[in-house]
């Protein structure tokens, strides 16, 4: 299939295709996805969760985040790749930022997401003035989990619901390409989409989004350390793997394996 580009998601935008996008944070994933399929892999700051142990996104570097977007970036050949800039790579300032998005952009990636509404808007600026797609990111935004107090669902009340609207439109006025919409009622989020130009994709923000992301681990249903009310588990893959990996271990217990057709 042809390599799939921004312009490609504007145009789905335009004719009501819905984009499907997935977060990856390999090559052997990024490949099987790419496969599939999909439009978009993301390559997540939400690997220091479901990757690297940590209890939210706030400890990811950069040197993470090269590394696994060169490593799905080596996956995958059809499918749109985007990284996240993970917490202190562009909150220092618009040079920062820059020269941030350039390392994803030279380790693969052909676009940065990055979370904020009127408050990041000059860093989007300045990202997409240097040539780097930007795709946004407002609503419950993760980097900001302490200032929200948790995980909470955003603009359910009336002044929450007039920022995000106006966040939305900064976003985009600002040069972004595409926003995330997460963690909001479903209603504001379809007026949002409705309201932009740009494309919208949700995650716990209803059916009305342009498109739809999800973490790997949860819809394969892979990672339970908590479950999100706005996940499908399209897949109940670890007790496959709990009985494969305690098969194995159980056959190398009791001398089974390796049998003569393994050994040489």
């Amino acid at each position: 299939m042809r390599k799939t580009n921004i312009l490609d998601l504007a145009r789905m935008k335009a004719e009501g295709a819905k984009i499907v996008m997935i977060t990856a944070y390999d090559a052997l994933f990024a490949r099987i996805f790419d496969d599939v399929g999909v439009d978009v892999i993301l390559v997540g700051d939400s690997l220091g969760q479901v990757v690297l142990g940590h209890p939210d996104t706030l400890n990811v570097t950069m040197e993470d985040m090269v590394r696994h977007t060169a490593a799905a970036a080596r996956g995958r050949k059809r499918a749109f790749l985007v990284a996240d800039m993970p917490f202190l790579s562009y909150q220092t300032g618009p040079s920062d930022a820059i020269r941030n998005a350039g390392r994803l952009l030279q380790a693969g990636a052909e676009a940065v997401k990055l979370e904020g509404g009127r408050n990041a808007a000059g860093t989007i600026r300045a990202v997409a003035s240097a040539d780097i797609p930007v795709m946004g990111h407002i609503g419950l935004t993760p980097q900001s989990v302490h200032r929200m107090g948790g995980y909470r669902v955003q603009g359910k009340t009336d002044p929450q619901r007039e920022r995000l609207l106006d966040d939305a439109a900064v976003v985009q006025e600002a040069g972004a390409f595409a926003v995330v919409l997460e963690g909001m009622p479903a209603v504001l989020a379809g007026e949002i989409t409705r309201t932009l130009s740009i494309p919208t994709i949700g995650i716990g923000a209803g059916v009305g989004c342009d498109g739809q992301v999800l973490v790997m681990h949860d819809l394969l249903g892979l990672f339970d350390e908590f479950r999100p009310k706005f996940v499908k588990r399209f897949g109940e893959l670890r007790k496959p793997v709990e009985d494969a990996v305690g098969a194995y271990a159980a056959a190398v217990r009791d001398g089974s394996f390796p049998g003569k057709e393994h050994s040489f």
